[in-house]
Protein backbone atom coordinates (compact mmCIF):
# COMPACT_ATOMS: atom_id res chain seq x y z
CA UNK A 1 0.00 0.00 0.00
CA UNK A 2 0.75 3.49 -0.99
CA UNK A 3 0.45 6.35 1.13
CA UNK A 4 -1.29 9.28 -0.19
CA UNK A 5 -2.94 12.80 0.39
CA UNK A 6 -5.98 13.43 -1.14
CA UNK A 7 -7.04 17.65 -0.86
CA UNK A 8 -10.16 18.84 -2.49
CA UNK A 9 -12.58 21.79 -2.88
CA UNK A 10 -16.28 21.71 -2.48
CA UNK A 11 -18.86 24.23 -3.66
CA UNK A 12 -19.63 26.85 -1.05
CA UNK A 13 -23.20 27.05 -1.80
CA UNK A 14 -23.43 23.73 0.14
CA UNK A 15 -24.44 23.88 3.93
CA UNK A 16 -21.78 22.79 6.08
CA UNK A 17 -23.91 19.24 6.83
CA UNK A 18 -23.68 18.88 3.00
CA UNK A 19 -20.42 19.31 3.09
CA UNK A 20 -19.42 17.13 5.65
CA UNK A 21 -21.60 14.61 4.00
CA UNK A 22 -19.59 14.78 0.87
CA UNK A 23 -16.19 14.17 2.63
CA UNK A 24 -17.63 11.18 4.81
CA UNK A 25 -18.91 9.54 1.24
CA UNK A 26 -15.24 10.06 -0.10
CA UNK A 27 -13.58 8.48 3.21
CA UNK A 28 -16.57 5.49 2.69
CA UNK A 29 -15.14 5.07 -0.54
CA UNK A 30 -11.50 5.11 0.14
CA UNK A 31 -12.61 2.41 3.33
CA UNK A 32 -14.63 0.10 0.50
CA UNK A 33 -11.70 -0.06 -1.38
CA UNK A 34 -9.38 -1.61 1.54
CA UNK A 35 -7.87 1.83 2.21
CA UNK A 36 -6.33 2.54 5.50
CA UNK A 37 -7.71 6.07 6.77
CA UNK A 38 -4.59 8.29 8.46
CA UNK A 39 -5.80 11.71 8.70
CA UNK A 40 -8.85 13.43 8.14
CA UNK A 41 -9.31 16.95 7.80
CA UNK A 42 -13.08 17.88 7.99
CA UNK A 43 -14.21 20.68 5.37
CA UNK A 44 -13.55 24.25 5.88
CA UNK A 45 -14.87 27.18 4.49
CA UNK A 46 -12.21 29.40 2.57
CA UNK A 47 -11.76 32.43 0.43
CA UNK A 48 -10.46 31.42 -2.76
CA UNK A 49 -6.65 33.37 -4.18
CA UNK A 50 -8.60 33.44 -7.28
CA UNK A 51 -12.11 32.13 -8.73
CA UNK A 52 -12.24 28.44 -9.71
CA UNK A 53 -15.23 27.98 -12.03
CA UNK A 54 -16.44 30.98 -10.99
CA UNK A 55 -16.63 30.89 -7.02
CA UNK A 56 -14.46 32.95 -5.43
CA UNK A 57 -14.90 30.73 -1.75
CA UNK A 58 -14.96 26.76 -1.15
CA UNK A 59 -14.92 24.20 1.46
CA UNK A 60 -11.28 23.02 1.76
CA UNK A 61 -11.05 19.13 2.67
CA UNK A 62 -8.15 16.71 3.63
CA UNK A 63 -7.76 13.41 3.87
CA UNK A 64 -4.40 11.11 4.16
CA UNK A 65 -4.80 7.63 3.77
CA UNK A 66 -3.23 4.16 2.70
CA UNK A 67 -4.19 3.05 -0.74
CA UNK A 68 -3.18 0.11 -3.17
CA UNK A 69 -1.90 1.28 -6.04
CA UNK A 70 -4.49 -0.01 -8.44
CA UNK A 71 -7.48 1.22 -6.55
CA UNK A 72 -6.01 4.80 -6.75
CA UNK A 73 -7.26 5.25 -10.11
CA UNK A 74 -11.18 4.81 -9.10
CA UNK A 75 -10.88 6.51 -6.29
CA UNK A 76 -10.28 9.36 -8.76
CA UNK A 77 -12.38 8.87 -11.23
CA UNK A 78 -14.96 8.82 -8.41
CA UNK A 79 -14.21 12.12 -7.24
CA UNK A 80 -13.68 13.78 -10.53
CA UNK A 81 -17.53 12.63 -11.03
CA UNK A 82 -18.72 14.22 -8.11
CA UNK A 83 -20.40 17.38 -9.35
CA UNK A 84 -19.66 19.61 -5.93
CA UNK A 85 -16.42 19.22 -6.18
CA UNK A 86 -14.54 22.08 -8.05
CA UNK A 87 -10.91 20.60 -7.53
CA UNK A 88 -9.32 17.73 -6.43
CA UNK A 89 -5.41 16.83 -6.28
CA UNK A 90 -4.12 13.13 -5.21
CA UNK A 91 -0.64 12.60 -4.62
CA UNK A 92 1.47 10.30 -3.32
CA UNK A 93 3.36 11.24 -0.21
CA UNK A 94 6.23 9.90 1.97
CA UNK A 95 5.23 7.52 4.82
CA UNK A 96 5.47 9.52 8.06
CA UNK A 97 8.31 8.48 9.95
CA UNK A 98 7.34 6.63 13.57
CA UNK A 99 5.71 9.51 16.17
CA UNK A 100 8.49 10.89 17.90
CA UNK A 101 7.73 14.02 20.37
CA UNK A 102 7.09 17.47 19.41
CA UNK A 103 9.34 20.18 19.39
CA UNK A 104 7.35 21.48 22.29
CA UNK A 105 7.04 18.13 23.82
CA UNK A 106 11.02 17.79 23.76
CA UNK A 107 12.84 19.99 27.12
CA UNK A 108 15.73 21.29 25.54
CA UNK A 109 18.53 21.82 28.05
CA UNK A 110 21.40 24.12 27.45
CA UNK A 111 25.01 22.22 27.71
CA UNK A 112 27.04 23.43 30.38
CA UNK A 113 30.11 24.38 28.92
CA UNK A 114 32.87 26.68 30.52
CA UNK A 115 34.26 29.54 29.04
CA UNK A 116 37.57 30.99 29.39
CA UNK A 117 37.87 34.62 29.79
CA UNK A 118 40.12 36.09 27.26
CA UNK A 119 43.62 37.06 29.30
CA UNK A 120 44.13 40.92 29.22
CA UNK A 121 47.17 41.56 27.28
CA UNK A 122 49.62 44.08 29.24
CA UNK A 123 50.27 47.26 27.63
CA UNK A 124 53.77 46.49 27.37
CA UNK A 125 53.42 43.29 25.32
CA UNK A 126 51.09 45.55 22.85
CA UNK A 127 54.15 47.89 22.27
CA UNK A 128 56.44 45.14 21.82
CA UNK A 129 54.14 44.02 19.10
CA UNK A 130 53.48 47.35 17.37
CA UNK A 131 57.21 47.49 17.64
CA UNK A 132 57.86 44.07 15.94
CA UNK A 133 55.26 44.98 13.05
CA UNK A 134 56.52 48.18 12.12
CA UNK A 135 60.07 46.81 11.78
CA UNK A 136 59.40 44.22 9.36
Amino acid sequence: MKYYELSYLIKPDLSEEEAQKIHQEIISSIQGKDGLLDLSLDPKKIKLSYPIKKEEEAYLATITFYLKKENINNLQKEVKENENILRFLVFARKKPKATKPSKQEVEIKPKETKIEKPKKAELKDIDKKLEEILKK
